[in-house]
């Protein structure tokens, strides 16, 4: 890569921009690793959500297991793919092969052998029927009016009795489930269509949203683009901030020890200024005390010399001590005075705003030098604005469009025949209804025969007195045989009927699908047009491929292998445009100019004011003080006094005591302004020292820290503005990482989620064989069982009535004599 060029003290901004954007190439296997605060992550794909397909619940689960469990046992073979490939194959070629009709018909051989036995049913029923009435008629088969009394009559009537009742009771089972199944299918079929138009308004759903969620990755690149487009308009205020940043915090303790130091400085010069005003009050009030004492001094001088002063020459050498010759110095206070001045002339405050200047303009700095690469560069981003739709027209979304086009076709053709069809559905439970309700009169009539035949009948009674009430018994068992007769071939029609279709679209359909094999079977190459070979894949994919990637709700990418259409890395590879930008920031600088902070003589000031600081002497000032402080004149008034009383001379005694007094009112006038303008002046002193104090290491701090400063910006200048610019760079670079990141994961994992199309699937086995075949078979296995039970019906209904219907002809049993004959002649009668 090629070196900055940093001209003078100043960087230049990118180099690092090519190498990090030329990463963006990877960034379709490779998440971002840079974290950039101020880049948004792309809003989440959000799933369509979808309605339920289930349905209203039909209550066919009591009978479909045993039902099932029935054609299992009539159909054991399993699903015939390889003959319906050879009838499919051979009836395109011939229309009529024996070979392939025999193995067809060794196949069904369960379902033929059922269906002969139901033919049986049908032919044999009404011959028996017929024959049975014609026998009756003349007389046989139970058609004489007569029953032979024995002892066995009760238990043979019994057994017949419970006998009926328990076929009764199986045949009202049956007819309840034919009932129940009728109106099953009934619901199944009137909620078909709207469970086929909402399983088609899923698809239509699925297939909006997969346009929708490609169109949400397009329009998630222009949001990055004009975020990118956003931050490089604000390049001042971003970049410039960060290239202030470490500035600041190198600076900021300069810039603190400056203004502290300002800050004393002025102090001082207050302080000294106010030591000086003290001095020269004190200076000015010691003047006018020591001019009081001399006066006084003189004036005790002549009253001592007086010959009629008594014993005064002890006292002229006290009169020698008594002085007040003070001059208050203060050694090396004009030199720090004159230090003082030097450093606020050099003016602290205007260094400090020059510094805080230089900081400010580091944004506008960076602005005006970036301004034409700023522009070329949102040039470039305006091509890779327009080289990411290109992932929406690589997506054969136009394959979706076809669909949904059939789909609305097929929705409307659900919309034409769905009256007919429920027109036709209420016919057929009307016809439905009336075979159910023909077997309830059958059931009805056994029952109000084993009811009435019962209670109406008197065992010990003669059977030519029988009551009505058993005789009507007897008469509607009788009637249910008849219908039995008359209705249960008709009905075993209907069964066959229903058993062949709705058994075989169970077992050719229904249970393929449930386990599997159907799919397998869809999958035969041949049979239908290759998904492989439409979509333009190298390897081939199946069907089945595609419901179990669906059912696992896998997307699109992976279920139709779309990565072997699509390139997507290319799609998302800018690196052309990356490498335009990296050239046109490393044509460009930012200029820094290095500023002085402080030039030597201004050091050799500061370095001066230190040490004038660190040396004054404040010991002389306060030795001076403390000699002021300790003058005390009352001592000196006391001698006068004593010297004043053993005065003879009235004359002297008065002077001496004047004396004494002047004495004392000059000692007061130093306790109450002398002394405390000295505490006033210690003050100001001890003020003045505490500052010098800190100058001393204020300066040390201000020299160290602007020195430290200076280095900090002749060598760090440079790799800071490389730096900062590098960060910048890797914050734009992170929305395109990030972006292209998120769009791969996104377009492979989320777009698409296939449920939908599997659950289509899983909606239509649901309705045709979960609710129609389950209940259509559920009714013809019911109707079914009816016609096999109306046989034993029959039998023991027949056998039954002659217990309770009225005999023309009486047979008395009485202790196993038979009473009364019937002659021949009568018993030819019926």
């Amino acid at each position: 890569m090629r070196g900055w060029r940093w001209p003078g003290s100043a960087g230049q901004l990118g180099a690092g921009v090519g190498v990090m954007l030329l990463g963006l190439s990877l960034a379709q296997s490779v998440p971002p690793q840079t974290a950039c605060a101020a880049a948004a992550a792309p809003q989440s794909l959000s799933q369509p959500l979808y309605q339920d397909t289930t349905g209203k619940e039909t209550d066919v689960g009591f009978m479909s297991a045993l039902v099932q469990s029935f054609l299992h046992t009539v159909q054991p073979n399993p699903f015939p793919g390889d003959l319906i490939l050879k009838i499919v194959n051979d009836f395109e070629r011939e229309p009529s092969n024996q070979e392939l009709t025999r193995e067809a018909l060794v196949y069904q051989v369960g379902f033929l052998v059922c269906a002969a036995i139901g033919i049986l049913y049908i032919f044999m029923m009404p011959i028996v029927g017929f024959f049975l009435a014609c026998c009756r008629c003349c007389g046989n088969c139970g058609g004489k009016m007569y029953q032979k009394q024995t002892s066995c009559i009760p238990c043979r009537r019994r057994t017949l009795y419970w006998s009926a009742f328990v076929t009764t009771v199986i045949i009202l089972a049956g007819n309840i489930c034919m009932f129940k199944s009728n109106e099953a299918l009934k619901v199944s079929v009137d909620h078909s269509t709207m469970q086929l138009n909402t399983t088609i308004d899923n698809i239509h759903t699925f297939l909006t949203a997969v346009t929708q969620q490609v169109d949400h990755v397009v329009n998630e690149s222009y949001k990055t683009i004009k975020e990118v487009s956003r931050n490089l308009d604000d390049i001042g205020r971003q970049l410039g901030t960060e290239i202030q940043e470490p500035f600041n915090k190198t600076l900021s303790p300069a810039l603190h020890a400056v203004r502290l130091l300002n800050q004393e400085t002025r102090k001082t010069s207050i302080q000294l200024n106010k030591l000086n005003s003290s001095l020269a009050q004190l200076q000015s009030n010691v003047d006018h005390l020591q001019a009081n004492v001399t006066a006084v001094k003189s004036r005790i001088s002549e009253t001592l010399s007086n010959p009629n002063c008594t014993g005064c020459d002890n006292l002229k050498p006290e009169l020698q001590k008594l002085t007040l010759d003070i001059s208050i110095t203060i050694p090396g206070l004009n030199e720090l005075q004159s230090t003082v001045d030097e450093v606020i002339n050099i003016n602290l405050t205007s260094k400090i705003e020059e510094l805080e200047d230089y900081l400010n303009s580091i944004p506008q700095r960076v602005i005006n030098d970036t301004k034409d690469v700023v522009q070329k560069s949102k040039q470039l981003l305006g091509d890779i604005k327009a080289q990411f739709p290109r992932v929406t027209s690589s997506i054969p979304l136009s394959a979706l469009t076809n669909v949904s086009g059939a789909l609305n076709r097929v929705h409307g053709e659900i919309g034409r025949v769905a009256p007919v069809v429920e027109r036709a559905e209420h016919i057929r439970w009307k016809v439905c209804v009336a075979l159910c309700c023909v077997v309830l009169l059958v059931v009805v009539c056994n029952v109000l025969g084993l009811v009435l035949g019962p209670l109406g009948l008197t065992p010990k009674v003669d059977p030519t007195k029988r009551s009505c009430t058993a005789n009507c018994g007897g008469t509607f068992l009788m009637m249910g045989a008849g219908f039995s007769f008359l209705f249960s071939w008709l009905f075993m029609i209907v069964v066959v009927l229903l058993f062949l279709l709705g058994g075989n679209v169970y077992t050719l359909l229904c249970r393929p699908w449930n386990n599997g094999q159907l799919l397998k079977f869809i999958d035969t190459p041949g049979l239908i047009p290759d998904i492989s070979q439409t979509l333009g894949l190298k390897t081939n994919i199946s069907f089945s491929d595609i419901y179990r990637d669906c059912e696992e709700n896998q997307p699109l990418w992976t279920t139709l292998r779309l990565y072997e259409l699509i390139n997507l890395g290319d799609l998302l590879n800018v690196s052309t445009y990356t490498e335009q930008i990296r050239q046109q920031f490393e044509s460009t600088d930012i200029n820094l100019s290095i500023i002085t902070l402080l030039r030597p003589e201004v050091k050799n000031q500061l370095s001066s004011f230190s040490n004038k600081a660190k040396n004054f002497d404040f010991t002389a000032i306060r030795q001076q003080m403390n000699n002021i402080s300790r003058i005390n004149l009352n001592g000196t008034a006391d001698e006068l006094d004593k010297l004043a009383a053993i005065q003879t001379n009235t004359d002297t005694r008065k002077e001496l005591q004047n004396e004494a007094r002047d004495l004392r009112k000059i000692q007061n006038s130093i306790e109450t302004t002398t002394i405390p303008q000295l505490e006033n002046l210690n003050s100001t002193i001890k003020g003045l020292q505490s500052l010098t104090e800190k100058i001393h290491g204020t300066v040390g701090e201000v020299l160290n820290d602007l020195g430290a400063a200076q280095d900090f910006l002749n060598t760090n200048t440079t790799q800071i503005v490389k730096t900062e610019s590098s960060k910048f760079v890797d914050c734009q670079l992170g929305y395109f990482i990030t972006y292209t990141y998120w769009a791969n994961v996104t377009i492979t994992q989320q777009v698409g989620r296939c449920r939908p199309v599997a659950g289509a699937v899983d909606s239509v086995e649901i309705i045709l064989c979960s609710h129609m075949v389950n209940s259509l078979n559920t009714f013809w296995f019911s109707l079914g069982w009816c016609m096999i039970f109306f046989i034993p019906s029959i039998i023991f209904s027949i056998k039954l009535a002659k217990y309770y219907r009225r005999m023309k002809y009486s047979d008395v049993y009485d202790d196993h004599i038979i009473m009364n004959h019937i002659p021949l002649g009568q018993m030819n009668v019926t």
